[in-house]
């Protein structure tokens, strides 16, 4: 099984950008699609970005709250995904998680779908 470690997280003003990374070890990194979801205080765990094993542009996708800012990337030899984050609000404050599993619907995962978790990363956006 693969198991999954963030990093990058942090405290940035309106505006700025952060880049979270997250590190995978054992398992098959190739077998996963790699995500990011987020949750932050008193709300449930939601989607933020996807991408496929391949990397091919038409299983990369976002949610609508964090497209056109947000830019996930993947490099199965270094078994590492990166979150791009550029633009931040305060709303994008939260819990940072990387997952792995697969993909229900095209370029979208679910909680549901999401095989290993790793242990979150802060961020904060402050206004």
């Amino acid at each position: 099984q693969v198991q999954l470690a963030e990093s990058g997280g942090g405290l940035v003003e309106t505006g700025g950008s952060l880049t979270l990374s997250c590190q995978a070890s054992g398992g098959t990194f190739t077998d996963y699609a790699m995500g990011w979801f987020r949750q932050s205080s008193g709300k449930e765990r939601e989607f933020v970005a996807t991408i496929s094993a391949s990397s091919s542009v038409d299983n990369i996708g976002y949610a609508d709250s964090v497209k056109g800012r947000f830019t996930i990337t993947r490099d199965n030899t270094k078994k590492t995904v990166w979150l791009q984050m550029n633009n931040l609000k305060p709303e994008d404050t939260g819990v940072y998680y990387c997952a792995a599993g697969w993909t229900p619907r095209k370029a979208r995962m679910t909680v549901r779908s999401v095989n290993r978790w790793g242990q979150g990363t802060q961020v904060t956006v402050s206004s």
